[in-house]
């Protein structure tokens, strides 16, 4: 039997570091328009929905030809808020796309559910990529055992270059598969404390003694956090080849 994969985009208006970050414009068109645009070039999604609590993004998405699920106000993280979405959608694995990743790539997103697609054994996969910006809090650092599952994240730098200069880093890039069972039981838990430390809920699957596996990409794609994010984001954006085919 084939599995179903529908890509969930949670997105809500309130953000501390940049404020209307869903509707903030880049080459004409509101960010979350980008990103559930380019989750539809995407070969193994059945469907693309975006969950939010906001009537001003959910008319903006329609607006553009995009699906739409309403959520409660109350979520404090994004896969909260795909879990409620996920529940009246007939699907065997969602796929939580942040609605910031504006650059995310298709074919990035089939190597993610590719891999959670090839073992039953699978929960939850999630891209890396090489990154070598230092002290950017905003950016989601990784560290990896042997076999590619990821043993921590952090806001910090990762491993630390104390003892040996220019370390090479990882970064977490937000497309991330979950097997729907599994995400129904994790939206469950409570938050954890690492989860609260480092401000990031995968963390909690980690603290549970759960497996993410990671995904290699090559990407300079990265989630629009910050006004600077927003001026790399628009710049590269002129160049992208992507962006031609749903423009």
């Amino acid at each position: 039997m084939t599995e179903k994969v529908v890509a969930i985009i949670p997105a809500r208006m309130e953000s501390s570091r940049l404020p209307d970050k869903p509707m903030v414009d880049i080459l004409g068109l509101p960010m979350i328009v980008h990103v559930f645009k380019r989750c539809e070039l995407a070969k193994y999604l059945d469907g693309v929905y975006v969950a939010t609590d906001s009537l001003k993004i959910k008319n903006v998405v329609e607006k553009h030809g995009g699906n739409v699920i309403m959520t409660s106000k109350h979520h404090q993280t994004g896969t909260d808020r795909i879990a409620e979405a996920a529940k009246n959608i007939n699907a065997d694995i969602i796929v939580n796309v942040q609605g910031d990743e504006a650059l995310v790539n298709p074919d990035h997103i089939d190597d993610a559910v590719c891999k959670i697609l090839s073992s039953k054994d699978i929960q939850i996969s999630l891209l890396v990529n090489p990154f070598s910006k230092r002290n950017s809090p905003s950016d989601i650092k990784v560290v990896l055992n042997e076999f590619d599952e990821i043993m921590y994240l952090s806001r910090e730098d990762i491993p630390s270059n104390s003892r040996e200069k220019n370390s090479s880093m990882l970064k977490a890039y937000h497309i991330v598969p979950f097997r729907k069972d599994f995400l129904m039981q994790y939206s469950k838990w409570k938050k954890t404390k690492l989860e609260s430390i480092e401000s990031n809920e995968y963390l909690r699957i980690l603290e549970k003694g759960f497996k993410i596996h990671a995904v290699h990409v090559e990407s300079n794609a990265i989630s629009v956090d910050t006004y600077d994010d927003l001026l790399f984001v628009r710049n590269l954006m002129k160049t992208d080849k992507i962006v031609k085919k749903y423009l």
